[in-house]
């Protein structure tokens, strides 16, 4: 007798986990937004000035296949030097997004622009099929094909005549941020010549504790962020048998490395006032500063978390899109600085 495929686990509008085991990641939210999980097409003609490219990074004995999304800015005028290099890891609590979906196409896309930098977003494996820490081994295995391209081991075309190894810069958000930090502190104890990791950019980073802070009982839950989605995505990624005190998602807590032993590059953490998250995120902010750590702050004020990834909001609302604008202006500020 063939089972009846039911529904055992589901997180409203985003995915869904069926009896058999299968996941089902479609949006069965609003329609209006669909469009913003569409996945982009990459084009290497530039269109509003960028370029995109998939690549495949490494492939390992098992046969695993580690792609990446290559996002490269027309060439202007002003840029008489090659580009700094962004990698970029995706948000989606560990369980949902891709590098090519609308809605990082046309976050990166002006990123690119604006900051004059050429990004590789990573196709991270994501949870529950593949718990951490497999995104982790995906984020630190593209700083390793970016570190065999700069040595002259492989070849990509666009980072070789365009990108400057010696300003390599992490940037994520949402869990995506995690993953700048554990990238971060793993690299701290190799030797990544010739390429050099010059900065950390976690933006509004899924940084809690196993008990609720008062942010998060407190600021308002969006389509980007609630307690059930962060609580549910967090039990299907973390190691079985962990809760939200684990090392990656609370990094600043008793269970995880001290963050006076790790040596970690000049990190700009940024948040926003009204995230969930934003108490827990600042106890990071305050632990660093406390291990004597390079870390500047940056909040956008009257946001919530991943706000700048709403396109609908960006394009109608003054404010979110001077918000966007001035979270931009401040990444292209420590770029330029490092």
């Amino acid at each position: 007798m063939v089972q009846e495929k039911k529904v055992v686990d589901e997180v409203s509008g985003w995915f869904r986990i069926y009896n058999d085991g299968s996941v089902e990641r479609s949006w069965t939210g609003p329609p209006e937004v669909n469009f913003m999980l569409e996945p982009v097409s990459p084009h290497t003609q530039f269109i509003e000035a960028v370029a995109t490219r998939d690549i495949t990074t490494t492939t390992t004995h098992d046969g695993l296949i580690h792609r990446a999304r290559i996002y490269l800015p027309e060439k202007t005028p002003k840029d008489n030097h090659k580009l700094p290099i962004l990698i970029h890891f995706h948000g989606g609590g560990f369980c949902i997004s891709e590098p090519d979906w609308f809605m990082y196409y046309h976050v990166y896309t002006r990123f690119v622009r604006s900051t004059r930098s050429i990004c590789v977003s990573p196709f991270l494996r994501r949870a529950p099929e593949h718990r951490l820490p497999a995104a982790i081994d995906d984020g630190f295995t593209t700083l390793q094909w970016l570190q065999s391209v700069a040595r002259g081991d492989v070849s990509d075309p666009w980072l070789e005549e365009h990108g400057d190894f010696s300003r390599v810069f992490l940037i994520g958000d949402s869990s995506g941020g995690n993953l700048v930090h554990e990238v971060a502190a793993r690299v701290g104890s190799i030797d990544l010549s010739p390429i050099w990791l010059a900065g950390a950019i976690p933006i509004h980073p899924g940084f809690v504790r196993s008990y609720r802070s008062k942010s998060e009982l407190e600021m308002p839950q969006s389509p980007f962020l609630t307690l059930d989605m962060m609580d549910k995505f967090l039990r299907m990624a973390l190691p079985i048998g962990s809760n939200k005190d684990h090392p990656i998602t609370c990094p600043m807590g008793e269970a995880a490395p001290p963050l006076d032993g790790l040596k970690l590059p000049p990190f700009l953490l940024c948040v926003a006032e009204k995230d969930l998250l934003n108490d827990t995120q600042m106890e990071f902010y305050e632990a660093m500063k406390k291990a004597n750590k390079d870390v500047d702050l940056f909040v956008s004020k009257g946001m919530t978390h991943s706000f700048y990834l709403n396109k609908m909001a960006v394009d109608l609302d003054h404010n979110v899109n001077a918000e966007m604008n001035a979270l931009i202006g401040r990444v292209k500020e420590f770029i330029e600085n490092h």
